[in-house]
């Protein structure tokens, strides 16, 4: 009996250990030594993340958020450039420890990292320049051979592109080339965005519309992305966004930046 209690001892001990051991390996606790978070975000998701090349600063909906998250962490915030070819490589090198750029929930990117729970949710529409708008009324219209659809590499956009018009030939652009600029040059008769994303570009390129009766497609959320197996510091950041909704953060940074 004394021989089963000790190795019952020993067990706890080593799982103990082993558990303050992961605890210390947290970014939760590296990041409060060491007084900075680090966010990785593209600066090219009006009105989630904007960069302005003359001054290298941001804005946006995530810039607020990651804001807000650093202040109630306590410590100083720092952005780290990405593009969204290489946004799930630089969680897992650990170049940012959290990406905040109006990332969408998939399957995809779920095998390689961690998702805090969602905080928005938005849907994806076609837009096309307003002299086709009577070529283009459905999204049904734009899935034929020799219809050229604009996408970003790396983004959900590139997928869902290639589900919803496998008759259409998908031109991948690089960033910071963008998939509109594609359609407003002639180069393609077709992009697909969010929602928001659109909202914003036909305020700013009235030559540009979206068309499908306003049908929304593949309805998905956004959530932070984080690395995959640090449970300390997802669970964190779930009690930080819930608080954040329960409190009306969230609600208030829709208002601002017009996503409703």
């Amino acid at each position: 009996m004394k021989r089963i209690l000790s190795l019952a001892v020993a067990a706890a001990m080593m799982f103990a250990a082993t558990g303050a051991d992961a605890q210390t390996k947290s970014r939760l606790h590296k990041i409060l030594s060491s007084g900075t978070l680090r966010v990785g975000t593209t600066g090219d998701f009006n009105p989630m993340t904007i960069r302005d090349p003359a001054t290298q600063s941001y804005k946006g909906f995530e810039i607020d958020s990651a804001g807000q998250l650093a202040k109630d962490l306590g410590v100083k915030l720092e952005f780290v450039p990405t593009d969204w070819k290489t946004l799930i490589s630089g969680i897992v090198a650990d170049k940012y420890d959290i990406a905040m750029s109006g990332t969408s929930m998939s399957p995809k990117r779920a095998k390689a990292v961690g998702y805090t729970q969602p905080y928005v949710y938005v849907g994806t529409v076609p837009m096309t320049l307003k002299s086709n708008a009577g070529r283009f009324k459905s999204w049904a219209d734009a899935n034929k051979s020799g219809i050229k659809i604009a996408v970003i590499l790396g983004t959900v956009f590139e997928d869902q592109a290639k589900t919803s018009f496998p008759n259409a030939t998908i031109v991948k652009v690089e960033a910071p080339a963008t998939a509109y600029q594609e359609v407003l040059s002639g180069r393609a008769e077709v992009t697909i965005t969010s929602n928001i994303d659109a909202s914003k570009l036909v305020q700013k390129y009235p030559q540009l519309v979206t068309f499908g009766d306003g049908e929304l497609k593949n309805r998905r959320a956004l959530a932070y992305i984080t690395a995959q197996d640090d449970y300390t510091w997802i669970n964190y950041l779930n009690n930080w966004v819930t608080m954040k909704k329960t409190g009306g953060f969230f609600d208030r940074l829709a208002t601002k930046w017009r996503l409703n």
